[in-house]
């Protein structure tokens, strides 16, 4: 692998950078007739792009251009965006909301962000405890997993659930009879115990399925996607939904080259265009702990086309064949995750939106 020396930036000096530059953020609605312009600038810091991704995606953004600049000490980028309808942001009330959540006083202020009923960030609701499942998918399972909640008299608050590649995985929000979280370690074995028995079925393999158990804020789409990529779904065989129904040409076309001279690699992506592709990506790029310094976005109909110019956080670039078959199986299934079957969402009041 190509070694490139990586800056060493102190914790404190970045604090004081921070109160001396603090990031600037402008909703322009002049420059473009068909879109708005959100222009964000902040000291560069690990997880920036993707915290900013992350909070146009939960506004319920579409993001039809970007593009990003990150290399030295400033993050730079600017996102071209509409709503779900294709119009401008033109509420004062959601531009006055961006400005506050992507300006100064929302990077210091850690935890949840509401506006008009969205999640916007991490997500909490209420007292609660969060449960994670892991395991092999197959028909019913939700319905069981379902008896099981009721009968230990857990209500769901809200859940999503998500499969890929005969994997699934669930975070569900739930508290007990009285409304709180559930903190006794004793009614906590047993629901693990048994959501492990309907999961891992007649195996008897601890890797097969995971339950696990939180009482602090995550975000939903985040958190699965992390979920997913630690049980190497990309790794499962078998056909998905996108291979039997998506012609050739919507399918992810992937490719990784390296630019020597400037030290990095490049991740170019193909295809068929959707909300939410770019937070879905980078959550991807994130995990598998490769920073992106340059970025630009774009889509046209039903397309879209993407290029990350990254690095491992290490400094190293993608030299080997192993190391790019990997990274390309991964952000094929981090495209997949959302669209090869239906997810399930559940509400508050336990009804299921398939």
């Amino acid at each position: 692998m190509t070694k490139v020396c990586w800056p060493y930036f102190d914790p404190e000096y970045e604090n004081f950078s921070n109160r001396i530059n603090p990031p600037r953020v402008s909703v322009d609605n002049d420059s473009c007739h068909d879109c708005t312009l959100i222009k964000f600038d902040s000291i560069n810091k690990p997880g920036i792009l993707l915290e900013v991704v992350q909070i146009l995606t939960d506004l319920d953004f579409i993001i039809t251009k970007a593009y990003i600049s990150s290399d030295g000490g400033w993050f730079m980028d600017v996102f071209h965006v509409t709503d779900q309808q294709g119009k401008k942001i033109t509420d004062s009330k959601t531009i006055d909301f961006i400005e506050k959540t992507l300006g100064p006083k929302g990077q210091s202020t850690e935890g949840v962000k509401s506006w008009k009923g969205k999640r916007v960030g991490v997500h909490s609701i209420g007292d609660h405890t969060v449960i994670e499942l892991i395991g092999r998918d197959r028909p019913g399972l939700l319905s069981e997993i379902s008896a099981v909640l009721a009968s230990l008299q857990f209500n769901v608050i809200a859940a999503e659930v998500w499969t890929h590649n005969r994997r699934i995985a669930c975070v569900l929000y739930v508290n007990d009879a009285t409304n709180q979280a559930m903190d006794d370690s004793k009614r906590l074995s047993i629901i693990e115990e048994q959501l492990n028995h309907i999961l891992r079925g007649c195996e008897d393999d601890e890797k097969v399925a995971r339950t696990s158990f939180s009482m602090g804020i995550t975000h939903m789409d985040r958190r699965l996607h992390q979920m997913l990529f630690a049980d190497r779904d990309y790794e499962s065989a078998g056909v998905t939904t996108t291979d039997v129904d998506c012609p050739p040409c919507f399918r992810p076309n992937i490719r990784i080259e390296r630019i020597v001279e400037k030290g990095y690699s490049v991740v170019s992506v193909k295809c068929k265009d959707r909300a939410k592709l770019m937070f879905d990506i980078v959550c991807t790029l994130t995990d598998m702990e490769y920073v992106v310094f340059h970025a630009t976005i774009s889509s046209e109909g039903q397309y879209a086309s993407q290029e990350y110019f990254i690095r491992h956080m290490d400094g190293c670039t993608l030299d080997t064949e192993g190391e790019k078959e990997r990274a390309i199986k991964c952000i094929e299934a981090a495209i997949q995750r959302r669209v090869s079957e239906p997810s399930t969402c559940i509400v508050a009041n336990g009804t299921a939106d398939k």
